[in-house]
C-alpha cells in the first residue's frame, strides 16, 4: 500500500507540473506588463515560454539517468524542490531575465518528475501489468494540461498573477514532504543536523527576497534605505550593500553544503551522481536539445518556421549532436549505456513517440488557430476553449489504452489510437467557416483526443518492457524528449506546408478594388481572406493525419515482440 500511495503522490505531482506548462496562457499578458513588455510586442515574451521548455526537455536525459543511479524518490523530491524554488523566483521576478530564470527552474523541476514517475511504475509492476498504471499516469498528466488554463483563470479572477506561482510554491513543498514521508525510510545518516546550513539558507532566502522585492518601507527609511544605494551611480540593484549581502549569503550556503559532514542539501552527492550519469554527455545532449528548442519555440507559428536566429541555433545543435555521438562511442560509462536501446521496440518507441508529437502539436496549436480564424476572431479565450473537448477525451483514452495494453499487443493499441487520430484530422481538414458550431466538430475533437490517449501508454510500455531495469528512468526520459522534439519539428514542417497553401490561396484572391468596388474594406473581401486562412489550417490537419498514420504503421512494424502482455502458460501434459 505505501508503494501505491507513493505512486499516487508522484502522479499528482506530474499533473500539477503539467498544469504549470499551460497556466501562463492567460497570465502571460499580465506577466509581460510586470516586466515592462508592451502587450503588442508578444514576441519579446517568447523566452518566458521557451525558458520553461528548455529546462523541461534539455535536462531530461541526465535527470532520467540520475533517477536510475540514485533512485526515484530522491529525484522526485529534488524535482519538486527545484520546481518550488523556480515558482518562488518567478513570483518575485522584477525583469525578463529573472522571470525566465524562474521558469527555467520550474521546467527542470517539472521535467524531473516524469521519468522518475514512469520509472517508479516500472519498479512497482511487472511488464505485463504496467499498461494500466502507465495509462493512469498519462491520464493525470493530460488532466493537468486541461486544468492549467482553468486554474490560471480562477486565480486571476481573485488575485494577481503572482499568486499562481505562490500556489505552485506551496503545493510543491507539500508534495515533496508527502512523498518523502510515504517513501521507505532511508538509511540513518550519522552526524548532527546541519543547523548552520539551515541558518545560512534562511539568511540567503530573506536577503534574496529583499533584493527582488525592494520593500518601500525599508527603501524609504533613512537608515536602512542605505542598503539599497548603489556602489556606483546608475548601478544595478545587485551592486548595492543588500545585493552584496545576498551574494555572500548564497556563496556561504553553497560552501557549507559542499563541505559539511552532514549538509542540509548534499551537493557533493548530487554532483557525484551527475558525474556518474556522464556529465559531459549530458551537457552535449542538453546543448543539442536546447538548440532545437530555441530554434522552434521562439518563433511565431503563424508566420515563421524558425526564429530569427533559428538556423544558428540548429547549427549549434547539429555540432553538439555530432560531438555527443562521438562521446557515446568513446566514454567508459556513457549517458546512454551501450546496448540500452538495441531492442527494436526500444528504439522504435522513440521513433513512434517523435511522430506522435509531430501530429499532436497540430491539434494543440492549430485547432485554436482555426477557431480564431473562423467563429472567434476577437476572443483568444473562447478559441482556446474549443480545444477542451479534445483535451478532456485524451485522458479517457489514456486509461483505456493502458488497460488494452494488458490484453492486446502494444503495437496494435498504438496503431488503433493513431488511426483514430488520423481520421479525426481528415475530418478537421473538411471544416469550413461555420463547422465549429456543428455537432460534427465535437465528434472529430473527441475522436482525436481518444486516439492520442490510446497511444500514450503502449508506447511507454513497449519501451520499458524492452529495456533493462537499470535504465528505465533514462528510457522514459528519452521517450518524452522525442515526443517534445517531434512537436517542435512537426509544427515547423506543418506550418511550412500550411503557409505555402495560404500564399497560393491569397494570390488567387482578386484585388481589393475589384471585390469591394473602391471601398477600403468589405465583408466579401474579408471572407476571401478567411478562406485562405482556412485552407492553411486544412493543409496542416492533412499533414498531421499523415504523421499520425506513419506513427501507426511504425508501431505495428516496430513493436512486434515487445513483452507487454502476460505470457500464456501452456497446459501441463497429463
Amino acid at each position: 500500500m505505501p508503494a501505491r500511495v507513493l505512486l499516487a503522490l508522484a502522479s499528482v505531482a506530474v499533473a500539477f507540473a503539467a498544469a504549470d506548462t499551460y497556466v501562463v496562457v492567460l497570465a502571460l499578458p499580465d506577466m509581460m506588463g510586470s516586466v515592462g513588455i508592451p502587450i503588442d510586442e508578444l514576441q519579446r515574451a517568447a523566452p518566458i515560454v521557451s525558458g520553461f521548455l528548455l529546462g523541461y526537455v534539455a535536462m531530461l536525459p541526465m535527470i532520467g539517468r540520475i533517477a536510475d543511479l540514485r533512485g526515484r524518490v530522491p529525484v522526485l523530491v529534488m524535482g519538486l524542490v527545484v520546481f518550488a524554488v523556480g515558482s518562488l523566483a518567478t513570483a518575485v521576478a522584477y525583469d525578463l531575465p529573472s522571470m525566465v530564470a524562474g521558469r527555467f527552474l520550474q521546467g527542470v523541476g517539472g521535467g524531473a518528475l516524469v521519468p522518475a514517475t514512469l520509472g517508479l511504475v516500472a519498479d512497482l509492476y511487472p511488464a505485463h501489468r504496467r499498461g494500466l498504471p502507465l495509462g493512469i499516469v498519462s491520464a493525470v498528466q493530460e488532466i493537468g494540461s486541461v486544468l492549467g488554463p482553468l486554474l490560471g483563470a480562477v486565480v486571476l479572477a481573485v488575485a494577481d498573477w503572482r499568486a499562481i506561482f505562490v500556489l505552485n510554491l506551496a503545493v510543491g513543498v507539500v508534495l515533496a514532504v508527502a512523498i518523502r514521508a510515504a517513501a521507505p525510510a532511508p538509511e540513518p545518516r550519522t552526524g548532527r543536523f546541519d543547523w548552520p546550513g539551515l541558518l545560512l539558507l534562511i539568511v540567503a532566502t530573506v536577503a534574496l527576497a529583499l533584493v527582488f522585492l525592494r520593500p518601500a518601507m525599508i527603501m524609504q527609511d533613512l537608515t536602512w534605505g542605505a542598503l539599497y544605494v548603489p556602489f556606483t551611480e546608475g548601478g544595478d540593484r545587485w551592486l548595492t550593500p543588500m545585493g552584496a549581502i545576498a551574494g555572500v549569503a548564497v556563496l556561504l550556503t553553497v560552501v557549507r553544503w559542499l563541505t559539511a559532514q552532514r549538509p542540509l542539501v548534499d551537493l557533493r552527492a548530487w554532483f557525484a551522481a551527475a558525474r556518474e550519469a556522464d556529465l559531459v554527455g549530458s551537457l552535449l545532449a542538453g546543448v543539442a536539445l536546447g538548440g532545437v528548442i530555441l530554434a522552434f519555440a521562439t518563433a511565431d507559428p503563424e508566420v515563421q518556421v524558425f526564429s530569427e536566429n533559428g538556423l544558428w541555433f540548429l547549427l549549434g545543435a547539429a555540432v553538439a549532436a555530432v560531438l555527443f555521438a562521438v562521446h557515446l562511442r568513446r566514454a567508459e560509462a556513457p549517458l546512454v549505456p551501450r546496448g540500452a536501446l538495441v531492442a527494436r521496440p526500444a528504439w522504435g518507441a522513440l521513433l513512434v513517440s517523435f511522430f506522435v508529437g509531430a501530429a499532436l502539436i497540430a491539434a494543440l496549436i492549430d485547432i485554436p488557430l482555426f477557431a480564431r480564424t473562423t467563429i472567434y476572431p476577437d476572443s483568444q479565450l473562447d478559441a482556446a476553449l474549443v480545444l477542451v473537448r479534445f483535451l478532456v477525451a485524451l485522458p479517457v483514452g489514456a486509461v483505456i489504452g493502458g488497460y488494452l495494453t494488458r490484453v492486446l499487443p502494444a503495437g496494435v493499441v498504438t496503431a488503433v489510437g493513431m488511426i483514430l487520430a488520423a481520421v479525426a484530422f481528415v475530418l478537421m481538414s473538411q471544416w469550413g467557416l461555420e463547422s465549429l458550431r456543428a455537432p460534427s466538430a465535437t465528434v472529430a475533437l473527441v475522436l482525436g483526443g481518444l486516439g492520442f490517449g490510446l497511444a500514450l501508454a503502449p508506447v511507454n510500455a513497449a519501451a520499458l518492457a524492452s529495456t533493462d531495469d537499470d535504465s528505465h528512468g533514462l528510457v522514459s526520459a528519452l521517450v518524452v524528449v522525442c515526443r517534445m522534439v517531434g512537436m517542435l519539428v512537426g509544427i515547423s514542417a506543418l506550418t511550412t506546408l500550411g503557409l505555402r497553401r495560404y500564399y497560393a490561396e491569397q494570390a488567387a484572391v482578386p484585388p481589393l478594388q475589384d471585390v469591394c468596388g473602391g471601398r477600403s474594406r468589405c465583408a466579401e473581401y474579408t471572407e476571401l481572406l478567411k478562406l485562405a486562412g482556412i485552407a492553411q489550417e486544412q493543409t496542416v490537419f492533412l499533414g498531421a493525419a499523415a504523421c499520425a498514420t506513419l506513427a501507426a504503421l511504425l508501431a505495428l512494424l516496430l513493436f512486434r515482440g515487445a513483452p507487454t502482455r502476460q505470457a500464456t502458460t501452456p497446459p501441463t501434459p497429463v
